[in-house]
């Protein structure tokens, strides 16, 4: 199977995954009726990038989408990394219920997928996603595996406006895990930090091109394995991408 053929079944099962997730609340009308608001739809790729470093070139994806009403929705969110040229490195795909719990949170609970790293793995998720004081967009989410192995991550945004069209947006993410999953190489306490910086300039509110830096690094255990599997531990890329949403 050819690159081109992979992302174009990427792309085919996300779109799958959409209609799925449309298709089950379309019924729905009596959701729309206890809210009395009309059943509305949302889908952001908040990142869809190409990543140049020093080591293995990535293609790398973030994007989310949900459809429901005021305080009851399905959400689909999904994110990985693909090597140029090389397989898969990972790739995750979750569905989630949610619920406002106050005028900035929902309270998420569902299920995610892993087909990448392998061995495959599932979770049961529960976690909050919102915006913090200083508008700090914050996704926190705790995960229990089928093997029963307990992590979690945490990932926060800001938007900075330099002009009305310019936008600097810093990140970060930090991942954790209860217990030595040895098999995926991960090891216990902090075990992946990630930060990036993305400057995007939005040709219409919908579209913005940008560009960017990103790094990552593995620590303590899980930093450990990556040296003994002859891995690097961090990794630092310069980016270019796309960012849309309808």
């Amino acid at each position: 199977m050819t690159r081109a053929d992979q992302y174009a079944g990427l792309a085919h099962l996300t779109a799958l995954l959409m209609l799925a997730a449309i298709a089950a609340c379309e019924p729905a009308s009596a959701l729309a009726a206890e809210e009395e608001h009309q059943v509305l739809k949302y889908l952001e790729a908040d990142q869809l990038e190409y990543q140049v470093s020093n080591g293995e070139d990535l293609f790398s994806w973030e994007a989310q989408g949900w459809i429901g009403g005021d305080y009851h929705k399905l959400w689909v969110k999904t994110q990985g990394d693909d090597v140029i040229d090389g397989p898969m490195a990972d790739a995750e795909a979750q569905f989630l219920y949610s619920q406002v719990i106050t005028a900035f949170w929902d309270l998420q609970a569902g299920v995610r997928w892993d087909p990448r790293p392998r061995p495959s793995r599932n979770y049961a998720v529960l976690g909050i996603q919102g915006l913090a004081p200083y508008f700090f967009e914050v996704d926190a989410a705790i995960f229990v595996s089928h093997k029963g192995d307990l992590s979690a991550r945490l990932e926060a945004e800001y938007e900075l406006l330099l002009t009305q069209r310019l936008i600097a947006k810093p990140s970060a993410e930090l991942n954790f895990a209860l217990q030595e999953v040895e098999e995926l190489g991960i090891g216990s306490g902090l075990s992946e930090v990630e930060l990036g910086l993305r400057l995007r300039y939005e040709i219409v509110r919908e579209v913005a091109p940008y560009i960017g830096v990103s790094w990552e690094r593995k620590v303590g255990p899980t930093a450990n394995f990556a040296r003994r599997q002859g891995e690097d531990v961090d990794h630092l890329a310069f980016v270019a991408g796309v960012r849309f949403w309808y």
